[in-house]
């Protein structure tokens, strides 16, 4: 009896010393309560209370399960019945070119040709002779005055080449297929009326063979080079701080609007180099997950030595970007048949189908997700083809995830091939309803109802879609992209094609759980479960449930990542 009575207290004793340790264990940092906080899983996965510790969620349920986390060193943060969601996953942005657009002339918001040139001649003041003045974002079929001149529907450049006889000027297309140049760039470049057009590229010119300033995908190389030359003169010091400068904007732009992660969709192998002494120098606040864009020869010396997995939690570089056909706006989107608006032309393929090949087949050695941008039907059947042929060379190619970027104009036959490819088609709602009043002219009614946007088919047919905005072709803003989803709105008031919009669950997914997926990180990141990273934001409405036009009136309160309070809302 007495071994008996000792063995009890023996137990007493360390189960209170091991409770008092489980308790110190499970001790949260930081705790969010009374909230509605949607863990993205389910749509039945709705709790009260959030706890954290480090970097990672600990424990999720309500208010009273967990509340035993909360020591006197805890942060408590009352939500007064504000929601809670994981952190938006941006699945297709330039991350860098999204800052870029902050030190440049942004004219994503110009509605005429004439307001673009008065934003060319009021950066001129500060601009001294000969250095190049750039710009982003115009678009001419959301103008609302055309200039009496036009040319395949573009404007030409004599009036920006007046402006401005002594600085070379290039501005970028809104979808980034096209550039407006004058003739100040055209000179450096060397380009007159006997340029031939090259492989994948156009140079429009008028009805006596003269260049335009207009220059459609790979026809832009002309220009870019001349450039990219201008930007090597500077000292290394100055280009380090240009870089650094885009990197804080494009942060601050993103955290602002509650994206945690960023999937950049193609850098360089100098850009992924930067982001890497970033992270390492602690200067990282958005996650990265890299798509590698450069040039064949680079990717084939280069490639192998590049796969990064998560390093310091920040950057993932684990895939590869490449360019099947270009955008739609500027027809260069590759269709099956002629543009309805151009019978002249159906598009163009940027890369040759036999390089792809070569890229897909580097990809498949060296372990990294292929992501093709294709937007045209035939784009997109010519890359589930490269794919398919791929595939076929595996004893087992299950769960390559291998993606198609935008998916925007599908032909029937093709949608079923998603999934049983294993083909994951990301897409940017915010592309429908900004695209929406000129693609039928594009591409006719009869196309467009088939295969313009096709999330909820795609959906159907067992496919999985991830969701982004594809900034800075488009704001960076999730919840306008959001709202796009569930509504496919014009600002006309009217709808393109409401049976393909998402479920707001759908759309959910789409921006959290299903883009982590899409880059192998759903274990990690993209739902509110314990052991993930603790990347979450707060909105002031519930998304999930407010009337739909209240979407747009939602502000994002604060951005969460890896457990600190990044981003909050200043609140008068």
């Amino acid at each position: 009896m007495k071994r008996i009575g000792m063995l009890l207290i023996l137990i007493i004793v360390f189960s209170l010393y091991f409770g008092r340790c489980t308790q110190y264990s499970t001790s949260a940092d930081l705790v969010l309560k009374n909230g509605i906080i949607y863990t993205a899983e389910d749509p039945q996965s709705v709790h009260e209370a959030i706890a954290i510790k480090k970097d990672k969620i600990i424990q999720i349920g309500t208010n009273r399960e967990v509340e035993n986390t909360i020591r006197k060193k805890t942060t408590v943060l009352d939500l007064e019945g504000k929601t809670l969601i994981p952190g938006f996953i941006d699945s297709h942005a330039h991350f860098m070119n999204l800052g870029y657009l902050k030190l440049n002339l942004d004219l994503n918001d110009t509605k005429s040709w004439s307001e673009i040139l008065m934003m060319v001649k009021d950066a001129l003041k500060n601009t001294k002779p000969g250095v190049w003045v750039e710009g982003r974002g115009w678009h001419q079929e959301m103008w609302e005055n055309l200039p009496e001149i036009l040319v395949e529907g573009y404007p030409v450049h004599k009036k920006l080449s007046d402006i401005s006889p002594q600085n070379p000027v290039y501005l970028k297309h809104k979808s980034g297929h096209a550039i407006l140049v004058n003739k100040a760039a055209m000179e450096l470049a060397g380009i007159n009326c006997d340029t031939p057009d090259p492989d994948g590229g156009r140079i429009i010119k008028d009805k006596n063979n003269n260049p335009t300033g207009i220059f459609l995908e790979n026809a832009k190389k002309f220009i870019d080079d001349f450039l990219d030359e201008s930007k090597k003169k500077r000292s290394d010091q100055e280009i380090e701080e240009s870089k650094r400068k885009a990197y804080h904007l494009a942060s601050q732009e993103c955290l602002q609007n509650g994206i945690t992660t960023v999937h950049d969709a193609g850098s360089t192998f100098d850009e992924i180099r930067f982001f890497y002494r970033m992270v390492g120098q602690k200067q990282a606040s958005v996650r990265l997950w890299v798509m590698v864009n450069d040039q064949l020869d680079s990717l084939k010396k280069h490639l192998s030595s590049y796969k990064i997995l998560n390093f310091k939690d920040h950057l993932t570089v684990r895939a590869v970007k490449q360019y099947m056909d270009g955008a739609l706006g500027v027809r260069g989107a590759w269709l099956l048949n002629p543009y309805s608006d151009l019978t002249s032309t159906s598009g163009l393929n940027d890369t040759p189908l036999d390089e792809l090949r070569e890229c897909a087949r580097l990809a498949l050695d060296n372990g990294f997700q292929l992501c093709v941008h294709a937007i045209g039907d035939r784009g997109n059947r010519e890359t589930l083809n490269i794919y398919e042929e791929m595939f076929r060379t595996l004893a087992d190619p299950a769960d390559l995830r291998w993606r198609i970027e935008h998916a925007q104009h599908l032909n029937i036959n093709d949608i079923p091939r998603f999934h049983r490819l294993g083909v994951i088609a990301a897409v940017q709602s915010i592309h429908c309803t900004s695209d929406a009043p000129w693609v039928p002219q594009r591409i006719g009614d009869n196309r467009s109802a088939e295969g313009a946007y096709v999330w909820q088919k795609l959906l159907q047919s067992g496919a999985i879609i991830c969701n982004g905005t594809d900034a800075p072709v488009e704001d960076i803003d999730p919840l306008k992209n959001f709202y796009a989803a569930v509504t496919r709105k014009l600002p006309d008031g009217s709808f393109f094609y409401p049976d393909q919009c998402l479920t707001r669950y759908q759309a959910l997914r789409s921006y959290t759980i299903d883009a982590a997926y899409a880059g192998f990180e759903e274990k990690i990141k993209g739902s509110l479960e314990p052991g993930k990273l603790a990347d979450m934001i707060v909105l002031s409405k519930d998304i999930m449930s407010i009337p739909v036009e209240e979407i747009l009136s939602t502000e994002i309160l604060y951005t969460i990542a890896g457990g600190k309070i990044l981003y909050k809302k200043h609140l008068e």
